[in-house]
């Protein structure tokens, strides 16, 4: 029997910094499929039509930054328009990987807890944490047993720690408390009394803390084995020392059901892996 390994980039938060350069360094990449975990632009639809057009599978939960500032919810309604099925939130998505299951949790979160802005409101109505968590546990109720479970989210789960250098921890504002979503940690101890999640994928808060504290644990694995991963390196472009651009994708690889490689890695414009922090590997 010939073991299928699904290879899967993960762009962290944008702020802006994609191109078509971007499609060619996938290009030759060659993915099986890529995850967006939001903060792309402030709202750009330019930006957002240029993601949907990657020739590959994608997801997209959107984040704090991309819900608009009009009040209404009606930039964000126009995005959630743009990106139609591509965009995981509240439930199992579809995409072009019949073998993983993909979970998107709540869309624009800003972390601390639980909280809905008002645009999130006009888009998706007034959800309580409550029903969020029901939402998110009853997408992967839908998922098949046998594949892999990857949960999406812009901000990562309360209970990963509370320091400011925790995945989730809170490190622009003292005291350093945990900064994670409510709703998605009671919706994981949900869904752990059907299965266990092999994979969160958040971004939101920034693998370098603010005030020159260093760097955030980007990656933990829970007593259950399920794997926690922040992807936020901002900015996710730079230059190396030869002045050669870079471009940062986090990647996870998956053998047919289980999940064997995860990593943050520096790609030159070329595709030449530039430099790899190996988190897990099996």
């Amino acid at each position: 029997m010939t073991l299928v390994v699904r290879r899967i980039a993960i762009a962290g938060d944008l702020h802006g910094l994609w191109d078509t350069q971007d499609h060619e360094l996938l290009e030759r990449l060659n993915p099986d499929g890529i995850l967006f975990v939001g903060d792309l632009s402030e709202g750009d639809i330019g930006l957002l039509k240029l993601i949907v057009k990657i020739p590959i599978p994608i997801f997209v939960i959107l984040g704090n930054h991309d819900r608009g500032k009009d009040g209404t919810g009606d930039l964000l309604k126009t995005q959630l328009n743009i990106l139609g099925e591509k965009h995981c939130c509240w439930g199992l998505g579809k995409w072009g990987i019949s073998d993983i299951s993909v979970l998107g949790a709540r869309p624009c979160s800003s972390g601390g807890g639980y909280f809905l802005s008002r645009e999130v409101k006009g888009a998706f109505g007034d959800i309580s944490l409550e029903e969020s968590a029901r939402l998110i546990a009853l997408g992967a109720s839908q998922a098949p047993l046998g594949n892999p479970l990857i949960i999406l989210s812009h901000s990562g789960p309360t209970g990963l720690g509370s320091e400011s250098y925790s995945p989730c921890g809170r490190d622009w504002k003292k005291p350093p408390i945990d900064w994670g979503d409510k709703d998605l940690s009671i919706a994981i101890d949900r869904i752990r009394e059907i299965r266990v999640p092999d994979l969160v994928v958040f971004g939101h808060t920034h693998h370098q803390l603010s005030r020159n504290q260093g760097n955030r644990i980007t990656f933990t694995k829970d007593l259950w084995g399920t794997c926690y991963l922040n992807v936020a390196c901002v900015p996710r472009k730079g230059i190396n020392s030869l002045g050669h651009n870079l471009s940062h994708f986090s990647w996870v690889e998956f053998d047919s059901k289980h999940l064997i490689h995860i990593s943050h890695r520096w790609y030159l414009s070329d595709g030449t892996l530039a430099y790899e922090e190996v988190l897990l590997k099996k």
